[in-house]
């Protein structure tokens, strides 16, 4: 799983970035620009984001992101611990909230948090349309029948049902088989999606020209 760490202290992101990585792919950039461009290439599952920036407000870049309809979850780590602080953060659109000085383990912990509420580990199984996913036997059904797939196309239609309604870029599907030491060719994204789709039916993944892959909502 890959986080987005946007802060600009140099010993701070250090140190966040050290303590992240043995859970987490870590991408650190240190002002709002690079976080943009990071955004718009994709390859993130979700975001730690300092507020006071060289360049700007980090509130402003979460606004931006909600407005075109990025839904990455974000975790607000800022110095700014009044309650206004708070719920302007949370009221922009933010997913959690922690307040510098921290304890690293807290850190890890609510983003770990975050990260099971992504993949809906609160319920035991994932359903989307005709689909049913039980995350704890790692078994699919469609219209109520055991579909068979092999473990990376599991892995992708794993990706896919965890960013419903969201695009994945294949950066990121690229990066999630890589994570499962799956040989990475030119096309091997493309030809899992094909796999997939003579699986689970065509309407179920639409791709999104030069973006990536979606599985829409209202399958």
């Amino acid at each position: 799983m890959g986080a987005l760490l946007v802060e600009d202290d140099q010993m701070m992101g250090a140190a966040i970035a050290e303590g992240l990585e043995p859970h987490f792919r870590v991408e650190w950039v240190r002002n709002l620009a690079d976080a943009e461009v990071a955004l718009r290439v994709g390859g993130h599952d979700f975001m730690v984001l300092d507020l006071g920036l060289p360049d700007g407000s980090g509130l402003d870049l979460l606004r931006a992101e909600r407005r075109r309809g990025n839904m990455i979850p974000v975790l607000i780590l800022t110095a700014r611990g009044e309650l206004d602080d708070r719920l302007a953060g949370l009221n922009s659109g933010a997913d959690d909230y922690l307040v510098k000085p921290f304890d690293l383990p807290e850190l890890i912990a609510r983003c770990e948090a975050i990260m099971r509420r992504l993949r809906g580990s609160g319920s035991p199984v994932i359903r989307h349309g005709p689909l049913t996913y039980e995350p704890a036997t790692r078994t699919v059904t469609l219209d109520g029948q055991p579909l068979l797939l092999s473990a990376r196309e599991l892995a992708v239609l794993d990706l896919l049902l965890i960013h419903h309604g969201r695009v994945v870029s294949k950066a990121q599907i690229e990066q999630h088989l890589y994570d499962l030491d799956a040989e990475i060719e030119s096309n091997t994204v493309e030809v899992y999606i094909s796999r997939l789709r003579r699986k689970i039916g065509h309407d179920m993944i639409v791709t999104m020209r030069g973006l990536g892959y979606v599985m829409p909502r209202n399958a």
